[in-house]
């Protein structure tokens, strides 16, 4: 009589449907224990870092020092730009003045001089032709040396009905406002990753959180430098050699620079307004505090942050009450 063995001869092996062996359902249990262990580390760092968000509310961080630093500012012949430039020297900077208005220009470099007793390096430069730009580089370099923060300010805001923009308009946009900053970068962002020290600065706007009527290119390229920062931000991130490259993102509301001509405001004393010198110092102070991104002023940011959480009809409710905005000219 044949054996069982002889008859079936998959006897011996492991039956289908049968438990799994010891060694996997061990492998098992450990991948569920590290997942767990991981969620539970992810969950307690998420609270650390809630709470030190919330406890810098009440205690900023501590300013950096930006004394010494070559700090490049595009648009600086009138407005913020001169601002920033004038301030920055006045904390011990060294300000680089970039502007296609050389007049303007050279009225800075003045008040900078009469505050400061030295000579702040002007150039002539159209920041939305790249081949300037990178000429540009190298004369920086070689008068005033490694640019060590760049600020991209320079930008234009026509003001009407997207159908009512030519096509060279809406280029002249995206040229300026983007296009810009990608030179910009280019040209001074591989000096700030060797040596790893350097800090951007770029300017959006509110106009870059959300949709206005009578700024629909404005309100794409706003978009698109918070993009834009967003994601050289955590492209460098990454990278654990550079940890000392900063990205500051400044979202404006409405900045007396000529341009906003027929700004609407219906609660003035809520948002009213502000001149070009308050808005320099919270730029200056966000970068020197290392925020990643702030508004001006900074509650707006949060506000539209929260508002996304709600149904967009929310949102629309609170837009026109508020009823802010720019009229078509």
């Amino acid at each position: 009589m044949p054996s069982n063995s002889a008859a079936h001869p998959l006897a011996t092996g492991p039956r289908r449907g049968a438990p799994e062996g010891r060694p996997a359902m061990l492998l098992k249990l450990y991948s569920a224990l590290v997942l767990v262990l991981d969620i539970v580390v992810l969950v307690v760092r998420c609270f650390l870092s809630i709470g030190q968000a919330a406890f810098e509310l009440v205690v900023p961080p501590k300013e950096k020092s930006v004394a010494g630093e070559v700090v490049l500012i595009t648009g600086t012949g009138h407005g913020m730009g001169r601002e920033l430039a004038v301030k920055y020297a006045a904390l011990g900077a060294k300000p680089v003045l970039v502007d296609i208005d050389e007049k303007g220009n050279a009225e800075t470099a003045r008040l900078i001089a009469d505050l400061t007793g030295k000579k702040a390096p002007t150039f002539k430069c159209d920041v939305s032709d790249r081949e300037a730009v990178l000429a540009l580089a190298g004369k920086v370099r070689a008068e005033a040396g490694d640019v060590t923060v760049l600020v991209n300010n320079a930008g234009i805001m026509p003001t009407h009905p997207l159908l009512k923009h030519s096509p060279q308009e809406i280029k002249k946009i995206f040229d300026i406002n983007v296009m810009a900053h990608f030179w910009m970068l280019e040209a001074f962002l591989p000096s700030m990753i060797q040596k790893n020290h350097g800090h951007v600065v770029a300017l959006s706007s509110m106009a870059g959180t959300m949709g206005l009527s009578n700024l629909v290119p404005y309100c794409a390229s706003k978009f698109a430098v918070r993009g834009l920062m967003e994601a050289i931000s955590e492209e460098l991130r990454e990278d654990a050699r550079i940890n000392n490259v900063k990205f500051t993102t400044i979202c404006p509301y409405m900045v007396d620079t000529g341009l906003c001509e027929k700004p609407r405001i219906k609660f003035p004393s809520i948002l009213g307004m502000l001149g070009p010198s308050e808005a320099a110092d919270e730029i200056i102070t966000a970068m020197r505090r290392n925020y990643h991104e702030v508004s001006i002023p900074r509650t707006l940011l949060n506000i539209n942050n929260v508002c996304r959480v709600f149904p967009v009809k929310v949102c629309l409710l609170i837009k026109d009450f508020l009823d802010s905005g720019v009229e078509a000219v």
